[in-house]
């Protein structure tokens, strides 16, 4: 009897606990979803529930997350110049491609130097020189990569992304950085585009507008990567083209030429920064003590010595006027 209302007890326990974490969940996807809390204060929020809950709908949150992003991409487009966009896109093309290849080696070097292994390797690699989870979804079937070496990857990518959002905005504004220099060295520094955007936007408008547009022309060398990945692998596995970027370029003619319309606009914009809250509260719910055992400690320390050598070596050649918009 006594085992019996033993297990009677647990099972409702754990009942309760769920129920609660539940509650908390949608409380704070509300708070997210109202506008009243700021991009990184949502992300704050997501990280506190991750770590002191067990998430309730893990699976439904990361699918949700990753379709909230590209949709709030696209209606960001809605508040962007489309000259601007061309000016900045073009620019950034040319330090873009410079950086990720420069990333890529560094990324092999500290790979073998660390002894990780070699598909995690290439993945963080990735991650860190593209555009963070969007490059690794897209790269981890070509290379055939199981489902540890794809959590141990985005969990490394996304722990530094955590970091970045909360961080750059403050170290940008102790440099005195101009809302260009940071929209730039945000698109170069910061793994996802959610994580550029949620920074960017707190520091200004600018500053937005540049780190979006650098930071989608960096996202497009998802492609070359992935044909030259499938090539070099003789892989048959589906490329995921970023069809998003298009979108945002669709949005952005509109807003500069389409008038008709031009009253919803800015309440197409208004909702790409709300989905954006929304998709950083995701991310930080996703995010739990079980990822970081996952990550380990040679790919958390490849994915770091990386990150830090690719945002303080962006940084200093923005800041001396070797890289400029």
């Amino acid at each position: 009897m006594g085992h019996e209302y033993f297990c009677l007890d647990a099972v409702a326990f754990f009942s309760d606990t769920c129920c609660v974490s539940k509650n908390i969940f949608f409380i704070g996807l509300i708070l997210a979803a109202s506008g009243l809390v700021s991009p990184p204060i949502a992300l704050a929020g997501g990280l506190i529930f991750g770590f002191s809950f067990i998430h309730p709908f893990h699976i439904e949150a990361k699918k949700l997350s990753k379709f909230l992003l590209q949709a709030s991409v696209v209606g960001l487009g809605f508040g962007m110049d489309l000259q601007q966009v061309m000016q900045a896109g073009r620019t950034g093309f040319v330090y873009t491609a410079a950086s990720i290849s420069i990333a890529l080696l560094l990324g092999w070097g500290l790979g073998r130097l660390l002894q990780v292994k070699q598909k995690i390797s290439f993945l963080i690699s990735a991650g860190t020189a593209i555009c963070g989870g969007s490059a690794i979804a897209a790269i981890a079937p070509i290379t055939n990569a199981n489902e540890e070496e794809i959590a141990v990857s985005l969990g490394t990518v996304f722990v530094l992304n955590s970091v970045a959002l909360l961080t750059f905005p403050a170290i940008g504004a102790v440099l005195h950085m101009t809302q260009t220099q940071f929209g730039l060295w945000s698109a170069l520094a910061i793994h996802d585009t959610s994580s550029v955007v949620g920074a960017a936007a707190k520091f200004g408008t600018v500053a937005l507008a540049v780190g979006t547009t650098v930071k989608l022309a960096r996202a497009l060398w998802i492609v070359p990567l992935s044909v030259g990945t499938a090539m070099a692998r003789k892989s048959k596995a589906r490329i995921q083209w970023p069809w998003f970027i298009l979108f945002f370029c669709v949005a952005a003619v509109a807003n500069t030429y389409v008038h008709i319309i031009e009253s919803a606009y800015p309440v197409l914009k208004h909702l790409g920064i709300i989905g954006l809250t929304v998709t950083l509260y995701l991310i930080g719910t996703g995010l739990s003590m079980k990822t970081l055992r996952e990550v380990g400690v040679r790919p958390l320390l490849q994915g770091v010595f990386l990150w830090i050598m690719v945002a303080t070596g962006s940084l200093a050649l923005i800041l001396s006027g070797w890289i400029h918009l």
